[in-house]
């Protein structure tokens, strides 16, 4: 009976996932018919939506667990809200969209163009994206870095997962900016190595994150300054809203660039990346629901160890190559040894 039930919960969490799977799939199988014109061509071409989907799920375990987290300080408006326009942003927004604008600014050209440019020239449309990935990764690093950091650097922490580690954190973060001294210490140490022509948009973007950083924990302050009703009456709703996207932004692009070494058909990458984004927003949607957060004790330390690891890597992929492989494993792995330990010590 249980077992039914629990089959029935899942089914009703990722039913919107589905659909949009078996829709994906019916683009897939047109697309590869297509552009192929056989059978083995059009079952490949799925397979590659199957991959993609799969590469973004893997790439976006902890940005599940942080949306979770944060939608539980959400009002029940603003969690349909994010759960609705969320991923009318997460999708066309950030893996559509946002790459364009990225080709239109570092190729000076419209986005018409820019489009075009995806479709019928991928080699080059991935090439112009990855000239900009030093201001990318400075962004992303860095904004990822400081949320990590906010986390472990609390000294109300009182549950920690690896003890000495996160103890030593807590009585460092009495501190005061201790946080932003490691990050400008990285930034300042990786400025230093990068070529004279990729420093200033590196510290650019870098410093921008930071800015951004600080207004949305500004804007945060003065919203809930009224009353200490205002996070369930949802006054600072827009707030978290703003931050998730943020951070989902960040988080987003290492998909968007490592599909192209899976293939180099755009619209075969849109329908990959859509699944598995679907998925992403029906974990969260399951996590809150279910209370999953509350059930294994640590996952929420193994997402900010995998998003701190993350902003490393991101800071790290400005000087050397590092495969997106190892970036989505080293997040897999972390999640699931912060859930066995939860189960361990239950």
């Amino acid at each position: 009976m249980k077992s039914n039930s629990l089959y029935a919960s899942l089914i009703h969490h990722f039913r919107w996932a589905i659909l949009v799977t078996v829709a994906g799939f019916l683009c897939g199988l047109g697309i590869g018919w297509q552009f192929t014109h056989t059978l083995s061509g059009t079952i490949s071409t799925v397979y590659i939506c199957i991959i993609l989907a799969v590469v973004e799920i893997s790439l976006s375990f902890e940005n599940a667990i942080l949306n979770a987290k944060n939608l539980q300080k959400m009002s029940s408006i603003w969690q349909k809200r994010f759960l609705t326009w969320g991923i009318l942003i997460a999708v066309f927004g950030m893996r559509i969209i946002f790459p364009i604008m990225i080709v239109c600014i570092v190729s000076t050209i419209n986005p018409i163009e820019a489009m075009n440019l995806a479709i019928y020239s991928p080699q080059d449309y991935l090439k112009i994206i990855s000239q900009a990935h030093v201001p990318i990764s400075g962004f992303g690093g860095t904004f990822l870095m400081m949320v990590s950091l906010t986390f472990f650097f609390n000294s109300q922490n009182k549950l920690h997962w690896i003890h000495f580690l996160e103890i030593a954190m807590s009585h460092l973060s009495k501190i005061k900016g201790i946080k932003i001294f490691i990050v400008l210490s990285i930034i300042f140490g990786i400025s230093n190595i990068l070529p004279t022509n990729e420093m200033y948009s590196f510290v650019s973007s870098s410093t921008a994150a930071i800015i951004i950083f600080y207004g949305i924990n500004f804007l945060e302050s003065v919203l809930s300054s009224d009353s200490s009703n205002n996070v369930t009456h949802g006054k600072h709703g827009l707030n978290l809203f703003l931050y998730l996207e943020i951070i989902d932004a960040s988080l987003s692009l290492d998909g968007v660039i490592s599909s192209f070494a899976i293939t180099k058909n755009f619209f075969i990458i849109v329908i990959g990346l859509t699944i598995g984004a679907i998925y992403v927003r029906s974990m969260t949607l399951l996590m809150l629901k279910q209370g999953i957060l509350n059930k294994y004790k640590y996952l929420e330390h193994g997402s900010y160890y995998s998003i701190f690891v993350l902003s490393v890597i991101m800071f790290l992929q400005t000087i050397v190559d590092i495969p997106e492989i190892f970036t989505g494993t080293s997040s897999t792995i972390l999640i699931f040894l912060s859930i066995y330990s939860s189960i361990k010590n239950k």
